[in-house]
């Protein structure tokens, strides 16, 4: 049984979100999966639609005892999930561990030691860290095999990560611990130039211990938590999807002939356009070959600038402004029918023309101002995936959002 820890990083955000969608995708790949939540605040409950009113034991119980004193078996506190996907829940009580096991000898392997007992159960389990470093964590540290630690790519983030890999060092030297310690990018915008430059730089300082797949700013992931379900359940065909399957292939092995040819730090800008590939089809056949982005017939050889970069992605998707108008355009493989609606046409759908292979676009004369819109395709109702300014509606869901200066 392999024990991967989802540890805090500090200045970052998506830790839970990691831990349930990695869980869920690893489950839909055949691994049996527990996920533990070691957070007091039982974000994995929440985001799993487990109701906490429902929740008699947890694994506060399984860890410390109850009040009675009576002691409680691990798998008294599971609940099943899905197929292969089973949680064993938190809440607020689980906060007072830190005081009351102050003074036990087993103190910090506690979440180890309860974890054996389920061991032929389990392919895998993954431990949803606290927020912050104390004997929660330090449990949590000690029944794991691995670590990720999940960073935003931004520049906070960065800075944060080299303290929390330095404490998580600093405990395993102390307990002289055997610890894989991996580093995922997440909340990914290739579409930003700061994104980019955020990737390269965490390439730089730790490209040995970073995972290839990394998780894309992707609005249905924040979609599936709200409503209680995993990527897996809510959107299989989603990018944040796509992500998370190759997270999991990487994490079982899957990918482990494919490493040796992939390009090094160095080489990162082919990187920046691999990833793009995975936004969407078409864009593979626009960025991984080895023909200028821009600019005719010049050398292939001649590596794309950020800036090009930037220019061929904001021309493939979204909604951008032309010397014409503006033209907003969207690929929707399998869809016969993609339509426009926004204020700026009352909430008309206008059917959108389809200009190549699952490729659609409209072009419209926009007065200055800012505009709601949506899509529909096929005749489901949508907001523009590739357009991440988003604004909630009347009826809690998210309509697109584009300026003209």
């Amino acid at each position: 049984m392999r024990t991967i820890a989802i540890a805090n990083q500090k200045g970052g955000c998506g830790k839970t979100t990691v831990a349930i969608n990695l869980s869920a995708t690893l489950a839909r790949e055949g691994q049996r999966v527990l996920l533990v939540d070691m957070d007091p605040q039982g974000h994995c409950a929440l985001g799993l639609a487990v109701p906490e009113e429902q929740l008699e034991l947890t694994i506060a119980d399984a860890l410390m005892g109850t009040d009675s004193g009576e002691q409680v078996e691990l798998n008294r506190t599971i609940w099943q999930i899905a197929t292969n996907f089973d949680l064993a829940p938190s809440r607020i009580d689980l906060a007072g561990f830190e005081q009351r096991m102050a003074g036990a000898d087993d103190r910090d392997l506690r979440l180890k030691n309860i974890l054996a007992s389920v061991a032929a159960q389990y392919d895998v389990v993954v431990i949803d860290c606290p927020p912050h470093v104390g004997l929660l964590t330090f449990n949590a540290l000690r029944a794991a095999d691995e670590v990720i630690v999940p960073v935003d790519t931004g520049y906070f983030s960065l800075h944060g990560l080299g303290r929390q890999l330095e404490t998580i060092e600093h405990i395993r030297r102390e307990v002289d611990q055997e610890l894989l310690v991996r580093v995922l990018a997440n909340l990914y915008d290739v579409r930003t130039k700061l994104g980019r430059e955020m990737l390269a730089e965490l390439r730089k300082r730790h490209g040995r211990v970073m995972f290839e797949a990394f998780v894309n700013f992707n609005t249905k992931l924040k979609e599936a938590a709200s409503l209680g379900q995993a990527i897996t359940e809510y959107d299989p065909s989603s990018m944040g999807m796509r992500d998370f399957t190759k997270l999991a292939h990487e994490v079982v092995g899957h990918e482990a002939a494919a490493e040796a040819e992939r390009p090094a730090a160095a080489e990162l800008p082919a990187g920046i356009l691999d990833r793009a590939n995975e936004l969407a089809a078409k864009a593979e056949q626009l960025l991984a070959t080895s023909a200028p982005l821009v600019g005719g017939e010049s050398e292939p050889s001649a590596p794309a600038t950020d800036e090009q970069i930037q220019e061929r992605i904001d021309q493939i998707y979204g909604a951008r402004r032309t010397p014409e108008g503006v033209e907003f355009s969207t690929h929707a493989p399998g869809a016969s029918e993609v339509m426009l609606a926004g204020d700026f046409n009352d909430w008309q759908p206008l059917r959108m023309t389809e200009r190549g292979e699952n490729d659609f676009a409209a072009l419209l004369s926009l007065k200055p101002g800012r505009y709601q819109y949506r899509l529909v395709v096929d005749g489901r109702w949508q907001q523009d995936p590739c357009n991440q300014t988003v604004e909630t509606n009347p009826f809690g869901e998210l309509n697109s959002v584009v300026e003209v200066d």
